[in-house]
């Protein structure tokens, strides 16, 4: 019997022997994603903006944040639809330019939420 690829592709997987099915579900993030998503959270509307984000997350952590390193994350979290970005008004401060504002989804706050939930499921009865 001859087997297509489609079929292949719909069976089960095996690991260590046995039938595994893959079951849909929510995203989670990795810590800068996180605190990229709270941060953008946070400011809200007008004011969620990469400059801005890396701001935030320096003042309340403490911790310096490269922009590029948020560009890149905004990037990847836009990708994996967990945010959405929009250009915003052009702003004579930055020659015209308009800010490229940042909104999450339900799918990211879903992904915040699945995050802190494993976060204080895993800290819960110990001591730190």
């Amino acid at each position: 019997m001859w087997t297509t690829r489609a079929h292949l592709q719909s069976l089960p997987t095996l690991q260590d022997g046995h039938n595994v099915t893959k079951t849909p579900q929510t995203a989670t993030l990795a810590e800068f994603e996180l605190l990229v998503m709270v941060a953008a959270m946070r400011l809200g509307g007008d004011e969620a903006h990469a400059v801005s984000i890396a701001a935030d997350i320096t003042d309340r952590t403490g911790r310096g944040v490269r922009r590029a390193n948020v560009y890149m994350t905004l990037q990847r979290l836009e990708e994996k639809g967990l945010l959405t970005t929009t250009l915003g008004d052009s702003r004579p401060e930055r020659g015209g330019k308009p800010r490229r504002l940042v909104t999450p989804i339900p799918e990211g706050l879903a992904a915040v939420r699945a995050t802190m939930a494993a976060i204080n499921a895993m800290t819960r009865g110990v001591r730190i």
